[in-house]
């Protein structure tokens, strides 16, 4: 157990931490994700006040459907990255980062208030759910089982509110951060004992702790806030311009539009990018080095990949050393050892779009 944004979290159970990564690839394994912040935003201004916070078009989306979305700062900068669901019942509901979850309510509460002051209809209540992540290949063989509702029905990133193995009121979310099949089941918190000691009941599940989490998501080229994105990073600079609606890029309505639009129209300086070598492992804060042994960036997280046998990471450098098949140098423990720009993700996804 370690702590982790004020909680204290399983870093791993006892099969370690190689067998539940290969584990999760290969079969599914169950995450207690109740850390994460859940809010939900109501009123008939709903959309109108997530909109004068994030970069995404959240106006476009259908009931049920959702989307990963940035919230940024006057510089432009990432304040956290979270995905936004337009459900069918009326609100939006919101997931965060834990590490942010102090930041972000208070950015949402004062925007909230500054709308209810101009006679806005919008109002917030933040949820005492806990949250599972059900992630894996047979996710859906094992999850069908207790639902009523046609999981195949269910695409990536949609959501539904359902009963789970008798468990009623749950929203289940096609989504999750290891590039594989999944569900985050947001579950009554005096009911998520029972619901996971139920998935758990399939020998199939196993539970997962935050080392395999941390080395699935970078395998699928996923971006961890505080290492990858903070507040002095933006969009254009992380690779996340795709978070961005045409609508809004065109209205540039949101915090930080002038600084983000203008990066795009200059090309920014610096780049995120994947790295691959072989040898001893890249760790964050490690310096990248280009061809003539100048630093040209900086290691944001990195791992030995279980799947691939050799050391993945992800970090920022210079524009011009950002191209996939580049060769460069990364420092450890001041030796040099060669690294190749890679594309990402890594492993590739498996996320489920239903036909």
């Amino acid at each position: 157990m370690v702590p982790f944004a004020g909680w204290t979290l399983p870093l791993h159970y006892g099969q370690g931490h190689l067998q539940s990564h290969l584990h999760t690839r290969r079969h599914c394994s169950l995450f207690d994700v109740s850390h994460m912040l859940q809010t939900l935003v109501y009123g008939r201004d709903r959309i109108r006040f997530m909109e004068s916070l994030v970069v995404g078009d959240i106006a476009e989306l259908k009931p049920g459907q959702g989307t990963l979305t940035l919230l940024t700062n006057e510089k432009g900068g990432i304040t956290d990255d979270l995905i936004v669901t337009n459900t069918s019942e009326d609100y939006l509901y919101v997931v965060s980062n834990a590490a942010c979850a102090d930041k972000d309510l208070a950015i949402l509460r004062d925007r909230a208030a500054q709308l209810q002051a101009t006679g806005s209809d919008v109002h917030l209540e933040v949820s005492d759910n806990a949250l599972l992540a059900l992630q894996g290949p047979s996710m859906a063989r094992v999850l069908q089982t207790g639902l009523s509702d046609d999981l195949a029905k269910l695409s990536f990133m949609n959501s539904i509110t359902t009963t789970v193995f008798g468990v009623p009121g749950c929203r289940v979310t096609r989504c999750g951060y290891t590039g594989e099949d999944g569900v985050e089941i947001s579950v009554p918190a005096g009911r998520a004992v029972e619901l996971a000691e139920k998935l758990l009941g399939v020998p199939d599940v196993w539970l997962a702790g935050l080392a395999a989490r941390d080395s699935l998501r970078l395998e699928a080229g996923l971006c961890l806030y505080g290492n990858d994105i903070d507040e002095t990073v933006t969009p254009a600079e992380a690779g996340l311009m795709w978070t961005l609606g045409k609508r809004r890029r065109a209205a540039m309505d949101f915090p930080g539009a002038a600084v983000i639009m203008a990066q795009v129209k200059e090309k920014p300086r610096r780049r995120r990018v994947g790295l691959t070598s072989v040898g001893p492992a890249i760790r964050p804060h490690m310096a990248i080095l280009g061809p003539e042994g100048r630093p040209v960036g900086t290691v944001t997280s990195g791992c030995p990949s279980p799947c691939l046998g050799k050391n993945i990471a992800m970090g920022y450098v210079e524009a011009a050393h950002s191209r996939a098949g580049t060769e460069l140098t990364v420092e450890v423990r001041k030796k040099q050892h060669p690294a190749v720009i890679t594309k990402m993700p890594f492993v590739p996804t498996q996320y489920y779009l239903a036909k």
